[in-house]
């Protein structure tokens, strides 16, 4: 079974829930927590690709490929690996 991006970000959406700030204090509460949430996932996988990042020099032309890709995308969201 291959997962598509979308769908991954549709499950995760879903299990978080909204984060857009609203005038309400009870859901700004909710929606905090929620933020919170998807930002310690975010590190989490963000540093997982900044080890895979890692091995852009590796000499087996598979872990190289993978290490710059990590790289490349951890470059365009401007964090330097």
């Amino acid at each position: 079974m291959t997962l598509e991006a979308e769908t991954v970000i549709e499950v995760l959406a879903k299990l978080v829930g909204p984060i857009d700030t609203v005038g309400d204090t009870h859901a700004y509460e909710k929606r905090f927590e929620n933020l919170r949430v998807l930002t310690h996932v975010v590190d989490h996988f963000l540093t997982k690709i900044d080890t895979v990042a890692m091995d852009k020099n590796h000499h087996a032309y598979s872990v190289k490929r993978s290490g710059e890709f990590a790289s490349k995308f951890l470059d365009q969201i401007g964090i330097v690996s």
